[in-house]
């Protein structure tokens, strides 16, 4: 650890530089490490995304099936098994928590942080610092941040992808081996995600020939052949028992579904190509509303660009363009593409060491007075939707520490250091800020805990709405609740007149004397479980949403 510090320290002062880049890869882990502690404490497991997957596991686990995810008792199709193996092999070893699957994407966040480190010194051998750049410069990425530490499969996507990209440097600078590498990471990408890492893989491989020159096409797209085919049998050692196991409409599913369907419902264009552009100046906070930034990108091209230039821009542009024109657009879908862009951030600041920080700064100290003005009440929108108001001091420290970015900057302190910090603080911050207000509409645990009870009791319970799982791994829950609406919710509640439900009643209503066994804020709604009694009179008066 002392170690660690000093070269930490040896980054920050440019008395003492670090020319293997080590201090800044220490730092960008120690700030990782320091995100996901804060994000321990403010956010509980959100649905639905989160409380849905957590779910998967905990059936594949109650059932003892490794091989088939389970979404409330039936097989769950739309993601592959690999997170929820990575949440059972935790429970193996600790025993069923809530812990261990919020820190599998943080581990798996600092290991493309170091393997960000490491292509950069084989894009750049010469230049080592470009690598502890590069980490800092990607653990200190809005998006990136955000998805560390969030039980989503983005982080670990790219985790696999930056193992094959290695695989293809490896494989480019002759070595045969990095075409298995390769194979490996798309086998365990599919597992993870299904094809798409495939579309962070191949484009820089049929690229090739413009980042790196000289290269035996036959041998070049052979060995990429192979690889792709050793990944193909490494997801069908999964897919082919996990299909016979688990019935005909999941092998339809996992074989047709996840490939030919949603190609086809990702080009019906449901949102424009642009969508993803006024999107990053916020994701790339605070790097891309540099403008040092831009001034190097500019001299960069003048100059000319090297082969791990080429390379970024081979890996990042086609993905992106490619990205911009499927229409099922989400933000979490470009994370795979932030270490290139950190890679190539690291590689245009080479020799920048006193680059002003003034206008990320500027940003800081808007988002700090913004954060003041939602802690007094003064911002409109915030006072109707908390529960609470946020407390003051989040946006007071961040001011302070944005003039002290800015007064380091003047004083000729490193830039991306300076930087990192000061994005990595405005995230925690933020999270700091929204706690009390995200807790009481997202944390289900108490309900799902009720629901437990319920069913103790040898009581049914429905779910009146599309039902996400977002009770089952919170509440432990062994028997599935009924999804149940419109009119199969009547006849359900007729026919269990001893049951429960938990209903949705949008929140602008007042439940009035309706006795309510459990009822919480949800979603910027109320979630109710109530009798099945109850449950009627709230459908038949139109309470339900």
């Amino acid at each position: 650890m002392r170690r660690w510090k000093n070269l930490t320290w040896a980054n920050m002062n440019p008395r003492h530089p670090d020319s293997s880049g080590r201090g800044l890869l220490a730092l960008s882990l120690l700030l990782l490490a320091a995100l996901t502690a804060v994000a321990f404490f403010t956010r509980p497991l959100t649905p639905i995304d989160e409380t849905r997957y957590v779910s998967a596991a905990w059936e594949m686990w109650l059932r003892g099936d490794f091989l088939v995810p389970f979404k409330n008792g039936a097989p769950y199709s739309d993601k592959p098994p690999f997170l929820f193996w990575m949440f059972q092999a935790g429970w193996a070893v600790f025993g069923v928590n809530e812990w261990w699957p919020r820190l599998v994407l943080p581990l798996f966040s600092g290991g493309g942080l170091f393997l960000t480190y490491r292509l950069a010194r084989r894009l750049w051998p010469k230049d080592a610092a470009i690598g502890g750049q590069a980490a800092l410069v990607l653990a200190s990425a809005l998006l990136w941040i955000v998805f560390s530490t969030s039980v989503m499969f983005d982080v670990m996507l790219a985790f696999w992808a930056l193992l094959g990209l290695h695989g293809i440097v490896a494989a480019a600078d002759g070595k045969r081996g990095g075409f298995v590498v390769m194979g490996i990471a798309i086998g365990l990408g599919v597992l993870t995600k299904g094809p798409v890492i495939l579309l962070h893989l191949l484009p820089v491989t049929a690229l090739a020939p413009w980042w790196n020159p000289g290269l035996n096409w036959r041998r070049w797209f052979g060995g990429t052949l192979l690889a792709v085919l050793l990944g193909a049998a490494l997801a069908l050692a999964w897919a082919l028992p996990a299909g016979f196991s688990g019935g005909e409409a999941y092998r339809n599913a996992i074989f047709w579904g996840q490939t030919a369907n949603r190609m086809v419902e990702s080009f019906a264009h449901r949102r424009p190509f642009w969508w993803y552009v006024p999107l990053l100046p916020l994701l790339l906070f605070p790097w891309f509303a540099w403008p040092a930034w831009w001034t190097a990108l500019l001299q960069h091209r003048r100059a000319g660009l090297d082969r791990g230039s080429r390379f970024c821009l081979a890996w990042m542009l086609p993905v992106f363009i490619a990205f911009c024109f499927i229409s099922g657009k989400q933000p979490h879908y470009l994370v795979p593409l932030f270490p290139a862009f950190a890679l190539l951030t690291a590689r245009l600041l080479v020799g920048r060491t006193t680059a002003r920080t003034g206008l990320p700064a500027l940003l800081a100290v808007a988002l700090g007075a913004a954060l003041i003005l939602a802690a007094s009440g003064q911002i409109a929108a915030v006072r109707s939707q908390a529960v609470t108001l946020p407390p003051l001091w989040p946006g007071v420290v961040l001011i302070a520490l944005a003039g002290a970015a800015w007064l380091a900057g003047r004083r000729g302190m490193p830039p991306v250091p300076t930087l990192a910090l000061l994005g990595a603080a405005s995230m925690m911050l933020v999270q700091v800020s929204a706690k009390d207000s995200i807790e009481p509409r997202y944390d289900v645990k108490q309900m799902a805990l009720a629901i437990k009870q319920v069913q103790d009791e040898g009581r049914p319970v429905a779910n009146i709405a599309t039902y996400h799982a977002q009770y089952q791994f919170l509440g432990r829950l062994k028997t599935p609740l009924a999804e149940v609406r419109g009119e199969n919710a009547a006849r359900w509640l007729a026919s269990h007149p001893d049951g429960y439900a938990v209903v949705y009643v949008s929140g602008r209503r007042a439940l009035g004397p309706i006795h309510a066994r459990f009822e919480q804020p949800y979603r910027g709604d109320k979630a109710v479980l109530v009798d099945a009694a109850t449950a009627a009179r709230l459908l038949a008066a139109g309470a339900a949403k």
